[in-house]
């Protein structure tokens, strides 16, 4: 056998080797880049991975805006309310007649 038939197989192969590395490393930067920008943009709604999976964060919100909202909402849902048959004994009695003036009927 001649030297160039033991040569032509090594080089064969590593002309596929170098083809298969640079295939590797180009889906490997493609999906690096994918999932470098899918991280940015789920951080952007709160959203990170990490080594012990994902973590969703809340968005903070202080005691004293808490209880405002909350207060507020009550309040809002107070004043929508009605109770159309209901009265009270104890207040809004400026509304009822008196028991004197009422008219008999025979």
């Amino acid at each position: 056998m001649t030297i160039l038939s033991k040569v032509v197989p090594l080089v064969l192969f590593f002309v596929v080797l170098t083809v298969a590395a640079f295939v590797g490393y180009v889906v490997y930067t493609i999906a690096s880049d994918v999932a470098e920008k899918a991280s940015k943009k789920m951080e952007k709604k709160n959203i990170s991975f990490g080594k012990d999976g994902m973590k969703i964060g809340v968005k903070e919100i202080g005691n004293e805006n808490y209880v405002d909202q909350t207060q507020s909402l009550l309040v809002k849902a107070w004043n929508y309310s009605s109770w159309p048959a209901y009265k009270s004994r104890l207040w809004n009695k400026e509304n009822e007649p008196p028991q004197d003036a009422q008219a008999r009927t025979p």
